[in-house]
């Protein structure tokens, strides 16, 4: 059986990372531009992985424990303040949310 070459992972980590940019750019709703920054930060994941996979060192792997106990972190965070926003406003779209505005 022949191993995946590293290339493969690195372009699938780029393809996803450009979904998520695209998603963060384009669309209008809070809860799928929160997805999209999720699915960003899983795609720098993969890279990190690979790479230290490749590379023979523990050192990607490690700043991905990181990774995903800030993205845990953000999750609950983004999440609570979304329901809040949500509360108060009765709608998920960004450029219906003034809310910093004067």
């Amino acid at each position: 059986m022949t191993a995946v070459p590293i290339s493969w992972y690195l372009i699938l980590g780029a393809v996803l990372f450009t979904i998520g940019t695209l998603g963060v750019l384009i669309r209008r709703n809070v809860i799928v531009i929160f997805l999209s920054i999720e699915v960003m930060l899983n795609a720098v994941n993969l890279v990190f992985v690979s790479l230290s996979r490749h590379l023979h060192s523990m050192d990607g792997q490690v700043i991905v424990f990181f990774v995903m106990t800030v993205a845990a972190a953000e999750a609950a965070v983004g999440l609570a303040i979304i329901i809040t926003v949500f509360r108060n406003r009765q709608t998920v779209n960004v450029d219906e949310l003034n809310l910093l505005r004067w």
